[in-house]
């Protein structure tokens, strides 16, 4: 049989690329693996969640402390840093980790900017999710940096605006993000022994799960449960369709909010979810219901 250029050309040699640096590493997914299997496609990859509480990686990135996984707040320190247990840290190498946020308000009348709380530091301040406020610094790593903490003990989680008197700066060495062997051996694409003990990275998820796909609304879990189903279109307000956690299914399609803490008789409750989830719950197919 005479062989057409398409055969001539495939069996020539295939050229093959390998990933050498880090970060194309660190996005490889090995032949059979979903994409799912990717960090950045778990639900909740920095919050608590199905796959991974991602926080708790930053709470060892300086030596000698460890932070509280969602807050400032140090559980722990070590060494002639043990005086520390109790305080909070307030800036990392200049970078704040304690700021005042402004924006429109949920519920409020007009869309005027003012400050925001998150209920913990106080009326006007936020801390800051780590992996973005301490990003800054790793390329620092393996150096000291100037940590600023609070002088006096902050049990009572309130944080008004200190004055230089009322902080204590501290240098503090960067710990490495990612594994290597020594000083001299390349970085592996493997987040760092020292950084999460075995079980770290999932003792903050959710448990029990269904409890959480009940409170944490829909744009949380908009990777792993579906939200608006059964979705019609209507002439008057674009569309109908039912909450996937709706109750009754034979009822005109409406769309209900999730409670967010709250209960609405029209949605399954918690109860319902932990008892019967497996009969109460249905698959969708082509986003409506199938049995």
């Amino acid at each position: 049989m005479n062989k057409t250029p398409l055969d001539d050309r495939d069996e020539k040699p295939v050229r093959r690329i390998s990933a050498t640096n880090l970060s194309a590493q660190l996005r490889y997914r090995a032949q059979g693996n979903p994409p799912s299997a990717a960090p950045e496609s778990a639900p909740a990859n920095c919050y608590p969640g199905l796959v991974a509480d991602f926080r708790a990686v930053w709470r060892r990135i300086l030596v000698g402390i460890v932070l509280h996984e969602a807050t400032n707040f140090v559980v722990k320190a070590y060494g002639e840093l043990a005086p520390l247990k109790g305080h909070r840290l307030l800036s990392v190498d200049g970078v704040p980790l304690v700021v005042q946020v402004k924006g429109p308000l949920r519920g409020a009348i007009d869309d005027a900017s003012q400050p925001l709380t998150d209920g913990e530091v106080g009326d006007d301040l936020v801390v800051l999710e780590w992996a973005n406020a301490l990003a800054a610094i790793m390329p620092k790593a393996g150096t000291p940096v100037t940590c600023l903490f609070t002088k006096e003990k902050s049990d009572d989680l309130t944080l008004p605006e200190l004055t230089e008197d009322q902080t204590i700066t501290k240098q503090l060495k960067v710990r490495n993000f990612f594994e290597r062997s020594d000083a001299n051996a390349p970085i592996r694409p493997v987040i760092a022994r020292r950084l999460a003990q075995p079980g770290e990275l999932t003792q903050g998820l959710c448990s029990p799960w269904q409890s959480d796909f009940r409170e944490c609304a829909c744009y949380y879990w908009a990777a792993s449960r579906p939200d608006y189903v059964n979705v019609e279109p209507d002439v008057r307000i674009g569309s109908r369709g039912h909450n996937w956690l709706a109750r009754d299914r034979s009822a005109p399609p409406e769309y209900v909010l999730d409670p967010r803490g709250g209960e609405d008789e029209r949605l399954l409750t918690e109860v319902e979810l932990l008892n019967a989830w497996e009969r109460v719950l249905r698959f969708v197919i082509a986003g409506n219901d199938s049995e």
